[in-house]
């Protein structure tokens, strides 16, 4: 009788061992709380893609058609008399930063250019006097200018100028890789030659920039890229898809960040256990625990749900070495915007080796140094290529 009354007590000392404890919050955790909480984030190890993925999609396009009719009517109310105006006259004073837009014809019902355009429109607004000396270009890449309807509105709020036309033909047997990459480099240099800017960020049609982009580079370009190693970069890449953004990628530099979440959840985590044990401080199994804890909590929800803290403050954002793909937002200074135009012009891209690979390769042939901006300060909204046919797109 005396045993069968102390078992209940037994099985409490069990559960009171810390083995158990930690086992039990792991299998908590990562069995039930992660996968109810984070099943619909799009970049989570438990995202439940086969249930959520096209719908997300159709929501997504859906939206996008939205914006795009927005961005439309944005501007058609800009035409109005009393509205109509240039973004940013022309001034006395070099253009500090220059931001031209790469744009070719597209679905059309999307209006990609004028959602990027637009946004850009109304951020320089809100920028006021630090964004005095920022200016807008439009390049036309399509091969026939003319049909590019967006491109011709925007043709009264912004300088453009066309790739094509009737002194330019584009080539047939030109495949579309180095098309893309000649494309590319023309609007870089056309932007040095008009405008003699400090700086080009060169956009595609299809990247809309976030609420705090101003503020982030001006940050950046004052403070962060004042020091020798950043200065001299061949360029800085404003986005870099959430997909590739996971610690476990072929991208040694995120180790670092990773083990440093893993010290700081650790040290934090350790120390909540020990207060709630009615300890002084955790032991060291405990600690490493804990670490290990943080580390695959983060990966498993997504490395892109923490780097959006960052956005709380410019000087939190991160700036590390650049990964190879993609193109569409590349900041870049005047001298090493002519540094690239020297590189391109002796590169032929193709099929695998397109202009984002191309301008990567020179990192490692030319000795150069090229840096990536996190979190993203785009975001890519086009589901439809310009280079591959995509009849149903996705998400991811």
């Amino acid at each position: 009788m005396l045993l069968r009354g102390l078992q209940p007590f037994g099985r409490l000392c069990r559960w009171s061992s810390p083995f158990l404890q930690l086992l039990a919050l792991t299998a908590v955790t990562f069995c039930v709380l992660a996968p109810l909480t984070c099943h619909r984030l799009l970049h989570s190890y438990y995202y439940l893609r086969r249930w959520y993925l096209s719908p997300m999609s159709q929501d997504f396009l859906r939206q996008n058609q939205e914006d795009g009719l927005s961005a439309l009517r944005y501007f058609e109310r800009l035409q109005q008399p009393h509205n109509a105006s240039k973004l940013v006259p022309g001034e006395a004073h070099r253009t500090s930063l220059l931001i031209t837009i790469i744009t070719v014809q597209r679905r059309p019902e999307f209006h990609y250019v004028l959602q990027v355009a637009s946004r850009f429109h109304h951020l320089l607004r809100q920028c006021g006097a630090p964004c005095r000396r920022h200016q807008i270009l439009l390049c036309n890449v399509e091969a026939q200018p003319g049909s590019h309807a967006d491109a011709q509105l925007l043709a009264g709020f912004f300088g453009v100028t066309n790739r094509y036309g009737s002194r330019q033909a584009l080539e047939p047997s030109l495949s579309q890789f180095e098309k893309e990459k000649r494309d590319y480099a023309y609007c870089l240099e056309k932007s040095l030659q008009d405008y003699d800017p400090e700086h080009v960020l060169l956009v595609e049609d299809d990247a809309v920039p976030e609420e705090d982009i101003f503020p982030v580079l001006h940050h950046l370009l004052q403070v962060r890229f004042s020091k020798p190693h950043l200065r001299d970069a061949l360029y800085v890449k404003l986005y870099h898809p959430e997909r590739l953004q996971r610690y476990l990628n072929p991208e040694p530099m995120r180790i670092l960040e990773w083990l440093g979440v893993g010290m700081l959840g650790g040290s934090l985590l350790g120390f909540v256990y020990a207060c709630a044990a009615g300890r002084p401080s955790p032991s060291w199994p405990v600690a490493l625990f804990f670490a290990l804890y943080s580390m695959l909590l983060v990966e498993l929800v997504g490395r892109h749900y923490l780097l959006e803290l960052r956005r709380l403050a410019p000087p939190l954002y991160n700036v590390v070495p650049a990964t190879e793909c993609c193109t569409p937002a590349m900041l870049f200074s005047a001298p090493s915007a002519r540094r690239t135009l020297g590189y391109l012009k002796k590169l032929r891209c193709r099929s695998g080796f397109a202009k984002d690979t191309a301008l990567y390769s020179l990192l490692r042939t030319k000795g150069e140094r090229a840096f990536v901006v996190e979190p993203n300060l785009v975001r890519h909204v086009g589901m439809f290529s310009s280079l591959r046919v995509n009849v149903n797109p996705k998400l991811i």
